[in-house]
């Protein structure tokens, strides 16, 4: 856990010691400032979830002794990426730990949508496994506001909109096939444009869905030259993209403006220095 110079947001100090997420290969964390605690996902050999208190004096406080396990039956490093963990996160109320878990399509392995409830402070020990219909490698989510529908993404073919019923399990209300793609992955909500958009690692391109009904909106394909697109961010007027890059491209950043509302458009990428 780090404090965040309000002058210099590049000056990290780290706040107490690093601490152990019990397993071996964590890829995601989860942060609710209501419960002022951090949960991480693992994957690899011992997958699942473990929790802390976020202390402002002592940093990350264990709250597990255990793992809440997920059986994949991986290895570490994980022999990936299908049948491995994906995200977790907090719903916007910290009512419940939601994580997604990818499938593998070609052993007849199917992906599934892990919930922890929140009872008493406290993310649940008790777990509700569900696997939407028609979905396979669930990989990034966007929360959408105003409701208890989950975005998310599933590398194998798209992205689908999920309700969650009163018992936690999830099922598919609208679900989109993007006819070029390769791994769908990430998603993030534009609250300008009520919008959602999505990136694929292998493929320069930005998709955006109407999460209602799951039509495309717009697929605005690149010509800057990167190899594809991974995690992104949308705040305000801009969705920031990010690309890995390869052995003859270099990291960037891709700018897309929204300003005009749905149907975004690409206005600059900048090299990232490393």
């Amino acid at each position: 856990m780090f404090s965040i110079s309000p002058s210099d947001p590049t000056n990290l100090t780290m706040i107490g010691q690093p601490a152990d997420t019990l397993g071996e290969f964590p890829v995601s964390v989860a942060l609710s400032t209501s419960l002022k605690q951090a949960c991480v996902a693992n994957s690899g050999a011992k997958a699942g979830i473990s929790c802390f208190n976020m202390c402002p004096q002592n940093g990350l406080m264990p709250l597990d002794t255990a793992l809440r396990p997920f059986e994949l039956n991986q290895s570490t490093p994980p022999a990936g990426p299908l049948n491995t963990v994906s995200q977790t996160f907090f719903n916007s109320d910290s009512t419940m730990l939601i994580t997604t878990v990818k499938g593998d399509p070609t052993k007849n392995n199917t992906g599934f949508l892990s919930v922890f409830p929140v009872v008493n402070n406290a993310v649940s020990q008790t777990e509700t496994r569900s696997s939407p219909a028609g979905t396979a490698v669930l990989f990034g989510t966007a929360l959408l506001p105003n409701s208890s529908d989950i975005f998310v993404t599933d590398a194998s073919f798209g992205s689908a909109t999920l309700s969650l019923s009163s018992g936690n399990t999830a099922s598919t209300l609208s679900s989109t096939k993007i006819a070029d793609q390769k791994a769908t992955c990430w998603a993030a909500f534009s609250t300008l444009t009520g919008t959602v958009f999505v990136t694929d690692v292998a493929v320069n391109h930005l998709v955006e869905i109407d999460p209602a009904s799951g039509s495309i909106v717009k697929n605005l394909v690149s010509t800057n030259g990167n190899p594809g697109l991974i995690d992104l961010v949308s705040a305000g007027k801009f969705v920031y993209a990010l690309s890995p890059g390869n052995a003859t491209v270099g990291a960037a950043v891709t700018v897309f403006d929204v300003s005009g509302g749905k149907g975004s458009k690409q206005i600059s990428s900048l090299a990232l220095m490393i």
